[in-house]
């Protein structure tokens, strides 16, 4: 693989399309200008937003609406918890100026949770043209390294997720979901620069075996074609790779036979897919020869001779998948390209051709207005923090690590993300950051996010199943297996045995009330999406922990402040604990759910 370009010679050398030239513009124009966009977009956004109810309950109205000043003095820095019962008085179809003084047009259901149900987060129509502007940024950026993206096709792999309605007939939907739905994506204009493999009745096949099933074998179709190739996280990526190799017999099949495999029911996926399959038994016997090999090392370069790189995001949680990215990319560079949430999105790399530890993102000034708390005046989500000591975008400094605090035009207030990021840089004056962690997020597989509260109330339910047989639990932490795909969540526990032995069909139960107890995110991904695997408790040895409290000792931590971390990373401590298993048990089942199930109670404030 030949080393990417300096985009600056790259400019020299060939052509910048107009189209993109202009979009390259305007990031040199929002950047150098990022201190006066930002009050321009604050001054857009309360005059917006100048009837909503939220504003006037805080002493924000009338001239004071005009005022930076007065915002940040009377305007309260806020979670979800005290947002949540204005989004349920929304949800039930109260259609005041609640949050907006435009109507909500839906919501956009998050990853994160609030009482084991995913958030809901507000928007309206005009954020889809925002959202459309933000893709748009991507190529442009990309091409300055990779010439030639206009010579062949993105083989994304894109999917669709379930949704629901509110009791007041709003949309609750995943923001992914949303776009892939809009007419901003579906009547998108032919781009040579973004052409895809996969065709939209695929994308937006609810049925997840058919939608992946249908996008490779597009893909593969279309393999000499292919000059890029992703998803949008990690874990999905990776997933495509794993239901490749266990399903390319059959793939190869259709490509051979030019006949779409039965499995296939859904009509307008049929019909779509069969516009682009023909027989072709030498390109079957070329995938084959591939796919049949004992090792699946660099099977994507080998599969798509063409791709230049891997398009997925791999910052965060996602970072534990770059080994195993490496191996079947074999040496493919990961761009990690963009950084959004439900809430907004955020920002872009401007060098999308970096190592993944050194992905930085610059946001764009005009997504939301931007404020910054910076991270030491926050002590274990308490309120302990003086909101005056906030920093506006152009003012944080080098180095600092700051949680993320938005304004947004759909009507979020001083909204704490819970994104804990790091100044790596500017551009111009516009700061690019680090993404350091989610806030609180102990354990994450795919899209879900467990933190530290959820999982003790979970294992705090499991143990019960102990009690007839005497035993007890002593100690417990986490960790996130990926060593195989797809990752799932791994207990280990430290018993104080009873009078009796504990059948393994009781730890067998305790794995799945642990399940039981997580939030709909972590159950979706088990049961619908496939993302997770079944959860696994490994009961260690006695005496396990305090070996565990000796190795932290030893590596300079005080024995006055030490507590058994409630999840551990991949390293010298999981091989510790991985060395005093006695015994390993799964889940038997998936846990409960039910697609679109809410429990939209105004009593206890549950969604």
């Amino acid at each position: 693989m030949p080393e990417a370009p300096n985009p600056t010679q790259s400019c020299a050398a060939t052509a910048v399309p107009v189209e993109h030239q202009k979009v390259l513009d305007y990031i040199e124009d929002v950047t150098i200008n990022a201190d006066q966009v930002q009050r321009r977009v604050l001054s857009e956004i309360l005059a917006q937003n100048a009837p909503a109810e939220y504003l006037h309950r805080h002493g924000l109205s009338g001239h004071a609406t005009a005022d930076p000043g007065a915002f940040k003095r009377l305007i309260p820095v806020i979670t979800y918890d005290d947002l949540q019962p204005d989004i349920l008085r929304i949800a039930h179809g109260d259609t005041s100026p609640i949050l907006s003084g435009r109507p909500i047009s839906e919501f956009l259901t998050s990853s994160g949770t609030s009482g084991g149900e995913r958030k809901l987060m507000p928007t309206i129509d005009d954020e889809l043209d925002r959202r459309s502007l933000f893709y748009s940024l991507m190529t442009p950026v990309m091409s300055q390294f990779v010439p030639g993206l206009d010579r062949g096709k993105a083989m994304y792999l894109y999917f669709v997720k379930s949704e629901s309605r509110t009791p007041g007939g709003l949309v609750a939907r995943p923001v992914l979901t949303s776009y892939y739905k809009s007419r901003h994506f579906l009547d998108r204009p032919f781009d040579p620069y973004n052409i895809l493999t996969s065709p939209n009745e695929a994308i937006l096949c609810q049925d997840s075996y058919q939608s992946m099933y249908a996008q490779l074998l597009c893909g593969l179709v279309q393999r000499a074609e292919v000059v890029r190739v992703g998803a949008i996280f990690a874990s999905g990526f990776i997933r495509a790779i794993k239901f490749l190799e266990k399903h390319w017999p059959r793939l190869c099949r259709d490509i051979r036979t030019g006949i779409l495999d039965p499995e296939i029911t859904d009509g307008a996926v049929r019909e779509a897919i069969e516009r682009v399959l023909r027989p072709d038994p030498g390109l079957a016997g070329q995938i084959e020869a591939e796919c049949s090999k004992p090792s699946c090392e660099g099977i994507i370069r080998r599969i798509w001779p063409n791709t230049r790189y891997i398009d997925v995001i791999v910052t965060g949680a996602m970072a534990q998948y770059i080994p195993t990215l490496d191996f079947y990319g074999g040496g493919l560079p990961l761009a990690c390209t963009m950084y959004g949430s439900s809430e907004c999105y955020l920002g872009i790399n401007l060098n999308p051709m970096c190592k993944p530890s050194e992905v930085a993102y610059t946001l764009i000034p005009t997504m939301a207005y931007f404020e910054f708390m910076p991270v030491h005046h926050v002590s274990n989500g308490a309120k302990d923090y003086d909101q005056r000591d906030l920093v506006d975008l152009v003012d944080v400094k080098l180095g600092q690590e700051y949680e993320l605090v938005v304004t947004t035009y759909s009507g979020l207030y001083r909204y704490r993300v819970g994104d804990v990021l790091r100044v790596a840089g500017f551009k111009n004056k516009a700061p690019q950051f680090n993404f350091v962690r989610r806030k609180n997020v102990a354990l994450s597989i795919d899209s879900d996010k467990t933190d530290e509260v959820e999982l003790h109330a979970a294992v705090r339910n499991a143990v019960s199943h102990l009690e007839p047989f005497g035993a007890s639990l002593v100690e417990y932490t986490s960790y996130a297996d990926t060593s195989s795909i797809p990752g799932h969540y791994v207990l280990f526990w430290e018993l104080k045995a009873g009078g009796t032995a504990v059948p393994p069909s009781v730890f067998e139960d305790c794995c799945l009330a642990v399940e039981e107890s997580l939030n709909t995110v972590y159950r979706q991904g088990r049961v619908c999406d496939k993302s997770i695997g079944p959860l696994e408790i490994r009961v260690v040895e006695e005496g396990t922990f305090d070996k565990m409290m000796d190795y932290a000792l030893s590596q300079g931590a005080s024995i006055n402040q030490y507590k058994a971390p409630r999840c551990v990373r991949s390293g010298p401590v999981v091989e510790l604990l991985d060395g005093r298993v006695q015994s390993r048990f799964f889940s038997p089942k998936c846990p409960k759910w039910v697609p679109g199930h809410k429990q939209w109670s105004t009593d206890n404030g549950g969604i």
